[in-house]
C-alpha cells in the first residue's frame, strides 16, 4: 500500500517475469538488466535472510519485512533518487511484484486445507462460526463506535470497523507455524478464527457495496456480489470431487516428476482464479482445492511437492508489506498513526479475549488468541478499496486507515513471540475440544507395498500396530486404499516426503521395494535424520544386505536365504523332525547369517570363523559318511 492505494489487486499480465514478447533469438541485443532487478533483489534477499535470521533464532517473517522496508521506495529507493548508486539496490515498482506476491498467501492456505478434511473441519465448526462470528462482529461494532466518535459517517464509520475487524491470516499463520504452535490448542483455535474471517469476505464485500449502493441498486448489489461467489465456490467443490483424483491418478500413472508438479500448480492457481473471478479471495479457493485434495492418496506428495513454492512466495509477499510503507505518510501525521495502531490492537485484543471468556475456553488460550488476532489483515486493503469505489468512505480516511493496518500487520511477529513466552509461562490444562489430527501417527512405514509389503502390513495389523504405507503405482493405490488401507502415492526417496508421512513419531520403518538404490537412498537419510529409528529392509542378495547393513540398516532380510531358510524349514518339518528342533535350528543359522553379513572389520574375523565353523562342520558331516559307508 502507497499513497493509500491497495497492496492487493486483480492480476494483470505484469509479474517477475520476461515480457511474453521478449525473443530469445534477440537476448544479446534486446536484453534489459532492469528486467530483473526486481526478482534478483528479492533472491538475494531471501538467501541472505533466512539462514541469518535462522542462526539468530529469530523469524525470518521480520527480516523479509524489515528487508522490505529498506530496499522499497520508500526506503533506498528514496535515497536513490539523490543517490544514483542507491537505485539498483532498490525496488522500483511495488504494484509490479504484488500480483505473484499474492501467491504466496494462496498457496500457504492451500497447504492449510491439505492438512485437513471436510469431516475435521465440521469438528471445529463451534470455534469457526462461534468465536469467529463473535471476534469479527463484535471489534466491528466497537471500531465502527469509535470511529462515528471521531466524527466518522455511519457508513464510513460501519466500512471502518468491519476492515480493522479483519486479522492477518498471511502473517499469523507462518508465525504460529514457525514457533511449531499451529497444531496447538491456541494455534487450531487461531486457525478458526481467521478461517472464518476468509469465508467472511465475500459477504463483507457485499456488505460494503450494498453501503455504497444508491436507492434501486441493491438487487443489481445482489446479482453482482453474491451470486457469482456462491457460483465459484460451487464450480470448485463439485468440479474439484469430479475431476481433482482422476487428473492426478492420470499424472502419477506417466511417472514424471515435472507433470505432477505441473498439475499441483494447476490447482493452486487455476481453483485461485476461479474465486477471483467470483469476488472472493484467490486464497479462499486454495484453501477449499486443499480440503479437497486432502482426502486423497496423493496429498502427502502434492505437499512436498508445492512446500518450496510456498516458503519462497510467503517471503515475497512479506517483503512487498514492508516495501508498501509510506513513510511519508507516517510522518505527516505520525500521532494520529500510531494512535489509530495502537488503538486498533489495543481494542481488537480486549474484544476477542471477551470472547474467548463467553465460550469459556482457558484463559491461556482466549490470551494467545486475542494477542496474535489484535494487528489488522491484508483484506482490509480489499474493503476499504473497494469501499472507496463504491463511494462508501472518503478516499483521505481510507488511507489513514490502511496506514495503521500496514503499521499494526509489522506488530504481529513481536505479539508472536510475547504470545509464545506467555504460554510458556502458564500451565493451564486445554480443555477445549479441538482435534488434533484426522489419525494418529502411524507406529510403522511400509515403503513398498505389493505382495511382501502387503503381508508385513498384514501382520503388524494382527498385533494392532497401526502403519502407514507408501506405493509409487497409483492403480495399486487406489484399490488398496478402497479396501480401507491407509496407504499414499509417492516418492519415497525424497527425505521431506517420508517426514510428511509422520516418520519424525514412527518407531519402524519397513522397505520392501524391489530397486536396491532406491532403498540405500531411503535407509542412508532415514538413519542420518532418526538414528533410533529401528530400520528393516528388504534385501536382493547376500552383499545387498552387507552393503544395508554398513548404512545403518538395523536388519536386512536377502531374499535367497530368507527364501532358503523357509524351504528348509519345510522339509525338516515333512520329514518328522519336532518343530521345536526345527525352529531353534532356522534361528540359529539366520544368526549366522546375519552375523556374516556384518560389515567392517570386527566382523571380517566374525565371517571368517564363521566359515571356518560351516567347513568343520561339512568335513565332519562328509567323514561321518565316509564311515558309515566303510
Amino acid at each position: 500500500m502507497a499513497g493509500g492505494r491497495p497492496l492487493y489487486r486483480t492480476l494483470t499480465a505484469q509479474s517477475l517475469f520476461p515480457p511474453a514478447n521478449f525473443q530469445i533469438s534477440k537476448a544479446m541485443t534486446t536484453f534489459a538488466p532492469e528486467q530483473y532487478k526486481e526478482t534478483l533483489i528479492f533472491l538475494t534477499t531471501a538467501g541472505v535472510v533466512v539462514p541469518l535470521f535462522r542462526r539468530l533464532k529469530v523469524s525470518p517473517i521480520l527480516g523479509f519485512l524489515g528487508a522490505g522496508v529498506l530496499l522499497g521506495p520508500y526506503g533506498i529507493g528514496a535515497l536513490g533518487e539523490k543517490i544514483s548508486w542507491l537505485a539498483p539496490f532498490a525496488f522500483g515498482n511495488v504494484e509490479q511484484i504484488a500480483p505473484v506476491a499474492e501467491f504466496g498467501v494462496v498457496f500457504l492456505l492451500f497447504m492449510i486445507g491439505l492438512e485437513l478434511s471436510w469431516a475435521r473441519l465440521a469438528l471445529i465448526g463451534k470455534l469457526v462460526f462461534g468465536l469467529g462470528a463473535l471476534q469479527v462482529f463484535g471489534s466491528a461494532a466497537v471500531l465502527g463506535g469509535v470511529a462515528l466518535l471521531l466524527h466518522e459517517t455511519p457508513v464510513s464509520a460501519a466500512v471502518i470497523g468491519l476492515a480493522l475487524a479483519l486479522s492477518s491470516t498471511a502473517i499469523v499463520i507462518p508465525v504460529l507455524a514457525e514457533s511449531k504452535r499451529l497444531g496447538t490448542t491456541a494455534g487450531r483455535t487461531i486457525f478458526a478464527v481467521l478461517l472464518f474471517q476468509d469465508l467472511m469476505v465475500a459477504p463483507l464485500l457485499f456488505m460494503v457495496t450494498m453501503l455504497g449502493a444508491q436507492a434501486g441498486g441493491l438487487g443489481m448489489a445482489v446479482v453482482s456480489t453474491l451470486i457469482p461467489a456462491i457460483t465459484g465456490l460451487s464450480v470448485i467443490v463439485i468440479g474439484g470431487r469430479i475431476v481433482m483424483r482422476p487428473l492426478f491418478r492420470h499424472v502419477a500413472a506417466a511417472g514424471s516428476t515435472e507433470f505432477f508438479m505441473a498439475a499441483c500448480l494447476l490447482v493452486v492457481i487455476g481453483t485461485g482464479v476461479v474465486t477471483a473471478i467470483s469476488g472472493l479471495s484467490m486464497g479462499l479457493g486454495a484453501f477449499i482445492a486443499g480440503i479437497l485434495l486432502a482426502e486423497t492418496e496423493y496429498n502427502r506428495e502434492i505437499e512436498v511437492t508445492i512446500e518450496p513454492f510456498k516458503g519462497l512466495l510467503l517471503g515475497l509477499f512479506f517483503v512487498s508489506i514492508g516495501a508498501s510503507l509510506d513513510f511519508s505518510q507516517v510522518f505527516s501525521a505520525p500521532v494520529l498513526t500510531f494512535d489509530i495502531t495502537v488503538g486498533v490492537i489495543l481494542i481488537k485484543f480486549c474484544v476477542n479475549w471477551v470472547a474467548g471468556w463467553i465460550l469459556r475456553l482457558p484463559g491461556r488460550i482466549s490470551t494467545e488468541a486475542a494477542l496474535m488476532l489484535a494487528p489488522g489483515g491484508e483484506f482490509a486493503f480489499v474493503i476499504i478499496t473497494a469501499a472507496v469505489a463504491a463511494k462508501a468512505l472518503p478516499a483521505a480516511s481510507g488511507a489513514e486507515v490502511m496506514v495503521a493496518v500496514t503499521l499494526s500487520m509489522f506488530a504481529v511477529p513481536p505479539l508472536g513471540i510475547l504470545a509464545q513466552r506467555f504460554a510458556g509461562r502458564r500451565s493451564i490444562p486445554d480443555v477445549t475440544s479441538i482435534p488434533e489430527a484426522d489419525h494418529p501417527a502411524p507406529d510403522a512405514i511400509i515403503i513398498g507395498f505389493g505382495r511382501v509389503g502387503q503381508l508385513v502390513g498384514d501382520m503388524l495389523h494382527t498385533h494392532a500396530i497401526r502403519y502407514v504405507a507408501v506405493d509409487t503405482h497409483p492403480g495399486v493405490v487406489k484399490r488398496l486404499r478402497s479396501e480401507g488401507r491407509d496407504i499414499y502415492w509417492g516418492n519415497a526417496s525424497r527425505p521431506e516426503f517420508l517426514e510428511r508421512c509422520g516418520l519424525g513419531k514412527a518407531k519402524a520403518l519397513i522397505i520392501t521395494m524391489d530397486k536396491p538404490s532406491d532403498t540405500e537412498d531411503i535407509v542412508r537419510d532415514a538413519r542420518t535424520a532418526h538414528p533410533g529409528l529401528t530400520i528393516v529392509a528388504r534385501a536382493r542378495d547376500a552383499q545387498h544386505a552387507t552393503a544395508l547393513y554398513a548404512l545403518g540398516v538395523s536388519d536386512a532380510v536377502p531374499e535367497t536365504i530368507e527364501a532358503s531358510l523357509q524351504l528348509s524349514e519345510a522339509v525338516l518339518v515333512d520329514m518328522g523332525v519336532p518343530m521345536g528342533k526345527v525352529i531353534a535350528s532356522i534361528h540359529e543359522k539366520r544368526d549366522e547369517f546375519r552375523k556374516l553379513l556384518q560389515p567392517g572389520e570386527d566382523h571380517a574375523k566374525a565371517r571368517r570363523a564363521i566359515k571356518m565353523s560351516l567347513r568343520m562342520k561339512e568335513m565332519k558331516k562328509r567323514q561321518e559318511k565316509l564311515n558309515r559307508d566303510e
